[in-house]
């Protein structure tokens, strides 16, 4: 089931297509929901709060995201399959208590107001919203561990077929809350994100049946030892704190934010800035799983890995670009996004200096890929080890130190991290095919 012959660039765009459609797809829910959001009552209160929310969310998700490339990589026969699915099952059971502890009033008041400082209005919203999100770690877990088992069996459209159904989950519900509900902006925009994952692990879990019986088929290679769970957590352990690390800059970021000047505007656009940019770094973002697929047991994929990874860089960044340049942008902001006149001219700035973002998020992805074929995982941690200190860095110098506005200080501390991760990574990957 495996893609067999030379690897052209058209094989490896017929690869990477849906599984770009998938983070594409995924990338429109933001904007999507902002929009809803940003037509309800007190868009500005209820668009921080979902902001904070979904950053919680993400943050405590992060240890098992990275489950889908631990499939690809891992799950090579039956033995494998077992073992994975019982440690992944184990994870997600441990970030869901994790956001249960997190739920208990006197620990969210102090997270949300004494550390953060979100007023007390934004920080109940939060509460409920986070609430409403406590089936998303879970079910993001188990999704993306089929989904792994999905590519490795080069079923790469069923992955963007379980999206679809995931974003017209997402799509019906705000559309009812929307029509029919009284629930703030924030509790609709977390209704609709915990039905769509649910509804997407539901759908990739069914499609996986196929790759599933394929991969119990699959005698254990000779003489190769069986896949403990030590063996697992030593693989898996760097990539999920890369993860942890990666989504944590979303609630550090709010941290900066909620200290900044202009505090409430940065903390009502930043979201939906980040939510447009993600849209074109999401062909990068999906280009990672491409890299350790189609790489081969030799490398010898590598040259055209790397001559796609280039022209797709270009392609998404320019992309950006030319949106960022234009009126485009403004008409996003405003008519589609829903932001008034003056929270639209307050997000343009830091959504131009971003532009250079997807062609750095798919050189990352190419790095990380020939990382993970080679089975250095904690290389790929210590980048980004590198890029949140950046991080930490900039934004405390930008805004401790020189007052400027929250959202610019974070657009460029964003994109200045990134940048140092790919450089520290530059002569630490693999250069050349066996």
């Amino acid at each position: 089931m495996r893609p067999t012959g030379p690897l052209t660039t058209r094989r490896i765009a017929a690869f990477w297509a849906p599984l770009a459609a998938t983070w594409l797809m995924m990338s429109v829910e933001g904007p999507f929901l902002a929009a809803v959001i940003a037509r309800l009552g007190e868009p500005k209160y209820n668009l921080a709060a979902y902001g904070v929310a979904f950053s919680f969310a993400m943050l405590i998700e992060s240890p098992i995201i990275m489950m889908m490339t631990a499939a690809v990589a891992l799950v090579t026969g039956r033995q494998a399959f077992h073992a994975l699915r019982l440690f992944g099952y184990a994870l997600n059971l441990v970030i869901t208590v994790v956001m249960v502890v997190l739920l208990i009033p006197p620990v969210f008041r102090f997270v949300t107001e004494s550390l953060i400082g979100l007023p007390r209005e934004v920080a109940s919203l939060t509460h409920g919203a986070v609430l409403i999100l406590l089936p998303w770690p879970a079910a993001i877990g188990y999704r993306r561990f089929y989904q792994g088992v999905l590519v490795r069996a080069n079923l790469t459209r069923r992955v963007a077929y379980g999206t679809v159904v995931r974003v017209l989950a997402v799509a019906a519900t705000a559309t009812v809350l929307y029509s029919f509900a009284t629930l703030r902006g924030a509790f609709v925009g977390a209704a609709s994100l915990s039905c769509g994952v649910v509804a997407e692990a539901v759908a990739s879990r069914i499609m996986a049946r196929r790759a599933i019986r394929h991969v119990l088929a699959q005698p254990d290679r000779p003489g190769a030892a069986p896949l403990t769970t030590r063996a697992i957590a030593r693989f898996y352990a760097p990539l999920a704190v890369t993860s942890l690390l990666t989504l944590g800059v979303n609630p550090l970021v709010t941290f900066f934010l909620g200290r900044s000047r202009a505090a409430l505007d940065s903390l009502a656009v930043i979201p939906v800035v980040t939510a447009l940019v993600f849209a074109f770094r999401s062909g990068g973002i999906a280009y990672q799983e491409v890299g350790i697929a189609l790489l081969g047991d030799d490398r010898q994929g590598f040259v055209a890995l790397k001559r796609f990874a280039w022209m797709l860089a270009l392609a998404l960044s320019g992309a950006l670009g030319v949106v960022a340049a234009t009126p485009l942008a403004a008409g996003w902001f405003h008519t589609v996004s829903g932001l008034s006149p003056e929270l639209t001219r307050f997000a343009l700035p830091p959504f131009r200096m971003l532009a250079l973002m997807p062609a750095l998020e798919t050189l990352l992805s190419f790095q990380r890929s020939q990382l993970v074929h080679a089975r250095r995982t904690a290389t790929i941690t210590w980048a980004t080890v590198v890029e949140v200190a950046t991080i930490v860095a900039v934004l405390t110098v930008g805004i401790a130190g020189l007052d400027l506005v929250g959202a610019t200080a974070a657009a460029v501390a964003l994109l200045l991290g990134r940048a140092a991760a790919n450089l520290f990574l530059l002569g630490r990957v693999p250069r050349h095919a066996a």
